[in-house]
């Protein structure tokens, strides 16, 4: 090969290699700028009324004879069944649990006489109502079986009433949408503040949804709650 061929294809090398090169490194910089993206998240909330309630109501009863007790355990049920049958709630929604009976004598700790009847038990009456402003409102005329003659044990802890929303399903789609939105607000004004334009979603992430009581006096109250992370490309 002469001297001039070689120079001709050394100098096509050279430029080819000069061009691949610049193709390269627009093509980095160009995949760079494709990397530069923010991640932001977007909050939804929405406060809602439960739409479900369940009320157990626990009563005491007290009695020397084994068979009196469960006598009595059984006229202030049907008692309390009734008062909430005439005040309009369901029948089928009234349910019986079965009763938690002492006998003091079993007690092997106890080495002290005994001292009142031998047998107590605690009983429980238990509401499961769609209506939960109907239901509420007999919380609040509760006094009425004191009235009749029931002990109603007060501090149950163990059996608390319990509030529920069940509705969810249908609020998703908006709370999501609205969650959806307010994270690109957050990252319209990232992108403005460092002189960028905001680009295509890269990802996204919805939260877990989430139901909590507003506040502790208020559990029929409900707080929806869901957080969206959305990840966006940024340009120049």
């Amino acid at each position: 090969m002469s001297a001039r061929a070689s120079f001709v294809l050394g100098l096509c090398l050279l430029l080819g290699f000069s061009a691949l090169g610049g193709l390269i490194y627009k093509a980095s910089m160009y995949v760079k700028m494709t990397e530069r993206s923010v991640s932001v998240k977007g909050l939804s909330e929405q406060i809602r009324m439960a739409d479900q309630v369940i009320w157990p109501i626990s009563f005491t009863i007290a009695a020397d004879e084994l068979g009196d007790l469960y006598a009595k355990l059984d006229e202030s049920a049907a008692k309390i069944s009734d008062y909430l049958v005439a005040q309009g709630v369901d029948a089928a929604a009234i349910s019986l649990a079965m009763p938690q009976v002492t006998d003091k004598l079993a007690d092997r700790y106890n080495s002290q006489p005994i001292a009142g009847p031998r047998y107590t038990a605690i009983h429980t009456v238990t509401i499961f109502s769609d209506d939960v402003a109907k239901i509420r409102s007999l919380m609040e005329k509760v006094s009425d079986l004191g009235k009749m003659g029931i002990v109603l044990n007060t501090r149950n802890y163990e059996q608390p009433i319990e509030y529920s929303f069940n509705g969810l399903n249908e609020l998703k789609p908006l709370m999501v949408e609205e969650a959806t939105k307010n994270a690109r607000a957050v990252a319209e004004k990232f992108a403005a503040d460092s002189h960028s334009r905001l680009g295509k979603i890269k990802q996204a992430t919805q939260g877990q949804f989430s139901i909590s009581d507003r506040d502790r006096n208020n559990p029929h109250i409900k707080k929806i709650r869901v957080v969206s992370t959305v990840e966006y490309y940024l340009a120049d």
